[in-house]
C-alpha cells in the first residue's frame, strides 16, 4: 500500500507564535503533493523539512483570510525562480479568481509559472485514477471550504489463496486482479475467490468554521480528521461570535463522524504554553486526539 504522508507545516491561528506558523498542511501521495492553505512563512517551513516547492502539484485554499493565504505570493515567486515546469493548480472558494488577479497586480512578479485557477463549489472538486477531493461549505462569515482526500477502493489479490492454488507470478495474476477467471493445470480458478476489495483511506481537513452539521458529514469515516480548535471549551460563546470552534466542539465533530484519529490545529496564541488544556478537553469526548506541533509528520 502506498503511504500517505501528512506534514503539519503550520498549526497556529491568526497571530503566529514562536512555535506555530500560519496554517499550511502538506499531503503527499504517490506523485501528488497537495498543499492545503498557505499562510505567511509556509515556504520557509518547506526549507526546514527539506522539501522542494517544485514538487508541489496542487494548492487547496479554504478561505481568503490572511493567515491562510499570505504565503502564496512568496511561494509562487520561489517556484518560478526554481523553474517550476508543471502546471500548478490552485483550487479555492468563490472569489478565488478575483483575489488571485489582485495579488498579481499588487506584486512585481519576476519569472514565469503556469497557473490554472479553479473556483470550486461544494462537491467533487478533483478526481484522478487514485483519489478524489471533496469540498463542503463551512460557516465562517465568508466563503470557506473544508476538504476531504478520499483514496479510491483497490482490488487486491489474496496472497495466501494464490499460494494455495499455486498461481505463479505471471500475467495470470493480472487477469485475476482484473476480474477474469483463469485456467491453471486443467482447473478453473474464479477471480472472485482470490481477490478482495481494500477500502480507500480518507483524510479530512476542517479549518475555520463555527459548529455545523456539514463538518461531521464531510468527515464521516475519516482515518484522520484535522480540525481547528481555536478556543478552549469554556470560551464557546466567544468561539461562536468569531465563527470558530472549541476543543470540545472539534472532538464532537470527530466523534459524530466516527473518525479514527483527530488532530487539533489553529490554536490561539493564548494556548502557546498550555496546549495540553486543549488536548485534555478534547480527549474527554474523543480519546484518540492529538495536538501536533509545526513540522510534525504523520504517515498512514
Amino acid at each position: 500500500m502506498e503511504p500517505i504522508t501528512l506534514t503539519f507545516l503550520g498549526t497556529g491561528s491568526a497571530i503566529p507564535t514562536k512555535r506555530r506558523n500560519h496554517s499550511a498542511f502538506l499531503l503527499n501521495y504517490k506523485n501528488e503533493n497537495l498543499l492545503f492553505d498557505c499562510g505567511e512563512g509556509t515556504q520557509r517551513q518547506f526549507r526546514y523539512k527539506e522539501i522542494s516547492t517544485t514538487k508541489l502539484t496542487r494548492l487547496f485554499i479554504t478561505h481568503w483570510h490572511g493567515d491562510h493565504i499570505l504565503g502564496i505570493p512568496g511561494l509562487l515567486q520561489t517556484m518560478a525562480l526554481n523553474n517550476y515546469q508543471k502546471t500548478f493548480h490552485i483550487y479555492g472558494p468563490r472569489g478565488t479568481e478575483h483575489f488571485m488577479s489582485k495579488m498579481f497586480e499588487t506584486f512585481v512578479f519576476w519569472g514565469k509559472i503556469d497557473i490554472k485557477i479553479h473556483e470550486v463549489s461544494p462537491g467533487k472538486v478533483f478526481e484522478n485514477e487514485d483519489f478524489t477531493i471533496q469540498a463542503e461549505e463551512m460557516a465562517h462569515g465568508t466563503h470557506c471550504l473544508a476538504y476531504s482526500f478520499i483514496e479510491k477502493e483497490k482490488i487486491r489479490l489474496d496472497k495466501k489463496k494464490l499460494k494455495k492454488f499455486k498461481v505463479p507470478n505471471s500475467p495470470l495474476m493480472k487477469d485475476l486482479q482484473h476480474g477474469k477467471d483463469i485456467k491453471l493445470n486443467g482447473k478453473t480458478i474464479k477471480a472472485k475467490s482470490v481477490i478482495y476489495k481494500q477500502k480507500g483511506r480518507k483524510i479530512t481537513i476542517i479549518l475555520d468554521t463555527k459548529m455545523n452539521n456539514k463538518a461531521s458529514e464531510l468527515a464521516k469515516d475519516s482515518d484522520i480528521v484535522i480540525v481547528e480548535a481555536s478556543h478552549a471549551s469554556e470560551l464557546e460563546k466567544e468561539a461562536y461570535e468569531y465563527n470558530h470552534l472549541t476543543s470540545k466542539q472539534a472532538a464532537n465533530i470527530a466523534k459524530k463522524a466516527k473518525a479514527k484519529a483527530l488532530y487539533l490545529v489553529h490554536l490561539s496564541q493564548r494556548y502557546e504554553h498550555n496546549q495540553q488544556l486543549i488536548e485534555k478537553q478534547a480527549k474527554k469526548v474523543f480519546k484518540n486526539t492529538k495536538v501536533p506541533n509545526d513540522l510534525d509528520v504523520v504517515e498512514i
